[in-house]
């Protein structure tokens, strides 16, 4: 039989396991001598302590074993009885003692494992849970590049947990024009991850009805509202780009201001929020903000995960950075610029990682160029760069 037989099963497996066994046995030893060399006073009492410290860790059949080894040590060493009976009721005071305290600590070790037990199982249902919303939440975000002849466009969203409160979408209006939504709820994890399901959920029923802006806002304000009761809101962003008439029309509601960096003149234009975040009131007064587009101009629309990225002085990448990274890259495609944002925000945190989701979305005209985009899937080539980098800063 081997020695690591002797230990509980629970009991962690390790080169230094013997050192608790060694400090058991050696605590006997030192306690059966003691008991010896003191004639006046009995120090029988002093081997609870060893046998304690062993029931924690060795199997229930040893610890027995042990107290009947020191039984018969405290016998042996200690002076002769004055009767027969006296001795024997002394020994079995003494096993009924130690049996006891072998038996509480045991017990106890028991319950705690079993309590443990039930909180990793839960833990891991509540985990398995978590991953299965996730994939639902997934579910609302667009698996393709549309085909808007003209315009490049790409996104990506990363949560910062298994569940995350941010959300994009593409929505054809017809061949030329085409209305970006993405919106951010404020808080993190399953809340922010529900809230912002029900909201995608809305906007997607939103495409079968009018795309009127305004009254889309306006309608899911209300929808918020009332789920939320002002205690929660969401931030969005929705954008109408119109190919055709190179035109760009928006409503900020409250998000971050989306960057239009205009090639011909070298700006980084803001587009600001005109009007507070949905649900947070029961009504709320917007305005269309409008922009003329030309050839090679660049809007990028982003989360705070991305301009409040942290590195290891607390100090946050900040829109200055991600206007100087959009006017370096301006020259790439849409998936260029969104893969350089990404890395540049990745390399900013110093391996820190991201404490908000993370969400961006680019769109790049090409006017007067080839065609970039195309209604296929995006294929695994496609993003295999940028997925390395993702998967190696969640890890």
């Amino acid at each position: 039989m081997s020695w690591l037989s002797l230990f509980r099963e629970d009991v962690g497996a390790g080169v230094r396991k013997w050192l608790p066994l060694a400090f058991v046995l050696g605590s006997i030893a030192i306690v059966a001598y003691a008991d010896g060399i003191a004639s006046s006073v009995p120090l029988g009492y002093l081997y609870v302590l060893p046998l304690g410290i062993g029931a924690m860790f060795l199997r229930s059949e040893i610890s027995y074993g042990l107290i009947a080894i020191c039984a018969v040590l405290h016998d042996l060493l200690r002076p002769d009885y004055l009767t027969l009976h006296g001795r024997i009721a002394h020994n079995i005071t003494g096993i009924i003692v130690f049996s006891f305290v072998v038996y509480a600590i045991q017990r106890y070790v028991k319950q705690r494992e079993v309590l443990s037990r039930a909180v990793r199982q839960q833990r891991d249902d509540l985990l398995h849970d978590v991953e299965l919303a996730g994939q639902v939440q997934r579910m609302f975000l667009p698996v393709g590049r549309p085909a808007i002849p003209g315009l490049d466009i790409v996104g990506m969203m990363q949560p910062a947990r298994g569940v995350g409160g941010d959300y994009y979408d593409y929505i054809p209006i017809d061949e030329h024009t085409i209305q970006i939504v993405i919106a951010d709820v404020a808080g993190k994890g399953v809340p922010a991850a529900l809230l912002m399901s029900a909201a995608a959920a809305s906007m997607q029923l939103e495409a079968n009805q009018a795309r009127d802006m305004l009254e889309i806002v306006g309608r899911l304000n209300g929808g918020i509202h009332s789920v939320s009761d002002g205690i929660r809101y969401v931030t969005l962003l929705l954008a109408e780009v119109d190919a055709n008439g190179r035109t760009l029309r928006y409503v900020n509601c409250g998000h971050n201001p989306a960057i239009l960096y205009q090639e011909k003149t070298g700006e980084a234009v803001s587009m600001d929020s005109s009007c507070p975040p949905l649900g947070m009131f029961s009504q709320a007064s917007c305005e269309i903000g409008r922009y003329d587009l030309a050839v090679g101009d660049v809007m990028v629309f982003y989360t705070d995960g991305v301009t409040e990225a942290e590195n290891r002085t607390g100090e946050e990448f900040g829109i200055e950075r991600l206007q100087a990274v959009v006017r370096r890259s301006s020259s790439l495609s849409a998936e260029g610029i969104m893969g350089a944002i990404f890395h540049a925000t990745a390399d900013f945190h110093q391996g820190l990682g991201f404490n908000d989701d993370v969400t961006i979305l680019v769109v790049k005209c090409n006017f007067d160029g080839p065609e970039l985009v195309h209604s296929r899937k995006r294929s695994d080539r496609d993003v295999e760069p940028l997925a390395a980098t993702i998967n190696a800063d969640r890890e």
